[in-house]
């Protein structure tokens, strides 16, 4: 067993990785991606060597034990130096157990070998481990940010993990436009402009920018709509918006305004309203009381936004705070978004596989993970000290390009609003528990109705959603003991069951969810968040479905799983006489109030859901579908150029191959390639 060592910058790290320094298929190997350019198994000329190397580099068992788990640690450890670095342990299958940093590499990764002076979560993670990749850093802060990185793309099983599947919005002050728009923005921050937030959910940053909609009467609307309008929208005539579309307003005015919204997100409210309120009151002097009167609209915006802020947080500026809370083996973290003295609201989190590690080591491990999706403010207001806290405000600071400090309050506004946060995580660890309590009783009595050896810990939900057979979908969610896993929906095109058949739907959906299911883990080894086989499969339908799907499984030769279908009442409603199928005939009801019903209903309007969502996704494509999208070589502008010039793409199939070449931007070969896309036959 041999290290990989693929040397680092702090550029790479920030920004993406960069892997020039070594051989391309040797650090594809180390990122987990599958090898390419030359000596590569896909290059037959280096395909011996890759298979040397692959043999090398990697130590393969079927049997987890401790001792080949501690052998193949020692043989990593021979070829180690005392260098920062990162280190991946990995199984059998080569899954990531693990991922770790070290100030020096040899002195961290031999201490695994140590079994006496490891917890049991460690001991069990070695006993598992059949071989480790490595890559040096040129410093302990950018293997820091590394190990970050690497443990939200992988996910490890036995890494402290911020479960958190959605990312956090923002308001974004787009300056593209010579009258910009305010808007909602999620994801990569690509556009030009000024980004607010985070803010906590959709819901604060919808009812702030209804706010600042009233007081800055800025534009929301999209820029192709902005174009077209030759007379004032709605939001005009409630006075949410100055209509700058039409003149309502110059380009001086509207930028006086999208001026005083920076100043008032920042944080510089106070002369905002100073200002709104000596408006106010010239207009008013002056007998203008029709914009007196918006003014004091306007102001009274303010207020709201102002007076709906549930902590008071005037002093602090930017800042982030963070308090933990632990009770009965769980730990429970309480966010407060405090941007410009103002709060955007809180969020509180659950990490995952936090026994046996030290509260401390898991708040600062929460942190940089958090601070991967979001921009670090200046300040970072925590309950206790961090271990390493000069390493992580170091690798804050590289992410925010600024300085970022990390700060225990002691006094003052910044500790009330720290012991507000306090009280906060605990009441929602409490909540937690009561419905993790609860949640704990419905799935042991959801196992007894069902007749399951016990609670089950993975449920998939699917069902199909079509009109007549066309633009058909299968639709297959996914529940734990914790609620759904988003990230594990999934959606299946309808390729091969005949026109309106829902039962042959429902065969191919389930055909190829467990053929690859049999392919990827046939001895069904894989367990936890990468489980690959259900403990329940819950499917939306009756009698017909419940066949349909128990034959599929029966042909592949999956007998144990067990299955269950969902039949609504004779109304079709919601009145709790739903009928639930087994797959030997018999058939049960549950009482109207029962939790369990509620449970199961809850699953399966969740998969409805899901596939009305992609099927109506699907019908809206095609809507917008051309049969030009179909010839190779047409993009969007030429398409649009054809279009143009003969009005409809029946036309442009019955047009010559001179016509073609008469048409703007469409050149000789074009034109051939269109002609013989329709004429091919000919």
């Amino acid at each position: 067993m041999h290290k990989l060592t693929c040397t680092t910058s702090i550029n790479w790290l920030a920004f993406g990785f960069d892997l020039a320094a070594i051989p391309a298929y040797l650090c594809d190997m180390a990122n987990g991606r599958e090898p390419s350019a030359a000596g590569s198994p896909h290059d037959p000329r280096g395909a011996e060597r890759f298979n040397e190397e692959r043999a090398t580099y990697t130590v393969a068992s079927a049997t987890p034990d401790l001792d080949a788990g501690i052998t193949a640690i020692r043989d990593t450890v021979k070829t180690l130096k005392p260098v920062p670095g990162v280190y991946r342990m990995l199984d059998a299958r080569g899954d990531v157990l693990y991922v770790g940093k070290a100030r020096s590499l040899k002195a961290r990764v031999a201490n695994y070998t140590q079994i006496q002076g490891l917890t049991g979560r460690l001991q069990r993670m070695v006993s598992q481990a059949r071989s480790m990749e490595i890559i040096t850093t040129n410093s302990e802060a950018e293997a820091l940010l590394l190990e970050a990185q690497l443990v939200k793309r992988y996910r490890p099983p036995f890494n402290v993990l911020l479960r958190d599947d959605k990312s956090f919005p923002f308001i974004l002050l787009r300056s593209e436009h010579d009258f910009p728009r305010i808007m909602k923005h999620r994801g990569a921050r690509r556009a030009k402009g000024n980004y607010y937030g985070p803010f906590a959910s959709a819901g604060n940053v919808n009812t702030t920018i209804n706010a600042l909609q009233k007081l800055f009467l800025l534009r929301s609307c999209t820029d192709s709509f902005f174009s077209r309008r030759d007379r004032p929208c709605l939001l005009y005539q409630i006075k949410r918006c100055s209509a700058p579309c039409v003149d309502r307003i110059d380009k001086d005015g509207y930028a006086q305004l999208v001026d005083q919204a920076k100043q008032f997100l920042a944080g510089k409210s106070g002369q905002v309203q100073a200002d709104l309120e000596t408006q106010m009151a010239k207009a008013a002097q002056d007998l203008d009381f029709e914009t007196a009167a918006i003014l004091r609209d306007r102001l009274r915006a303010a207020t709201f936004i102002q007076g709906s802020q549930a902590i008071n947080a005037s002093g602090v500026g930017d800042a982030d705070v963070f308090a933990l809370a632990a009770k009965g083996g769980q730990i429970g973290l309480q966010a407060f978004f405090i941007r410009g003295g103002q709060n955007w609201g809180h969020r509180a989190f659950f990490p995952t596989h936090t026994k046996d590690v030290e509260e401390a080591q898991v708040l600062s491990n929460v942190i940089l993970q958090f601070y991967e999706e979001v921009p670090p403010p200046p300040t970072v207001l925590l309950d206790r000290e961090l271990p390493e806290s000069t390493l992580v405000e170091a690798v804050l600071s590289e992410l925010a390009g600024k300085k970022v400090t990390l700060s225990i309050p002691q006094r003052g506004d910044r500790r009330r609003l720290m012991e507000q946060a306090s009280r906060n995580a605990a009441e929602a660890l409490e909540r937690r528990l009561a419905e993790r309590g609860t949640k704990a009783k419905i799935g042991r009595e959801l196992a007894e109705f069902l007749e399951l050896d016990g609670p089950p810990q993975r449920i998939e939900v699917y069902d199909n959603s079509h009109i007549q057979g066309t633009k058909a979908v299968g639709a297959m969610v996914v529940a734990g003991p914790d609620g759904f896993i988003k990230n594990q929906y999934r959606k299946f095109n309808i390729r091969e069951a005949q026109t309106n058949d829902d039962f042959g739907m429902m065969r191919e959906v389930m055909r190829r969810r467990f053929e690859r299911a049999l392919k990827d883990d046939p001895d069904r080894e894989t367990s936890g968040e990468k489980a690959v086989w259900p403990d329940l499969v819950l499917i939306d339908g009756g009698k017909g479905q419940m066949s349909s799907v128990r034959d599929t499984l029966e042909e592949l030769g999956i007998e144990d799983v067990p299955l269950i279908a969902i039949a609504k009442g004779p109304h079709h409603g919601r009145e709790g006489r739903e009928v639930f199928h087994f797959p030997d005939g018999r058939e049960k009801t549950l009482p109207t109030n029962s939790p369990v019903l509620f449970h199961l209903q809850n699953l399966r309007d969740e998969v409805h859901r899901y596939a009305i969502g992609a099927h109506r996704a699907k019908r809206s494509r095609a809507i917008t579908a051309s049969p030009l999208d179909e010839i190779p070589g047409i993009g969007p502008a030429r398409k649009r150029a054809l279009l143009l010039h003969f009005g409809t793409a029946g036309k442009v199939r019955a047009a010559s191959l001179e016509d073609l070449q008469r048409a703007p931007g469409v050149s000789e070969t074009v034109a051939r390639t269109i002609y013989d896309f329709y004429h091919a036959s000919e």
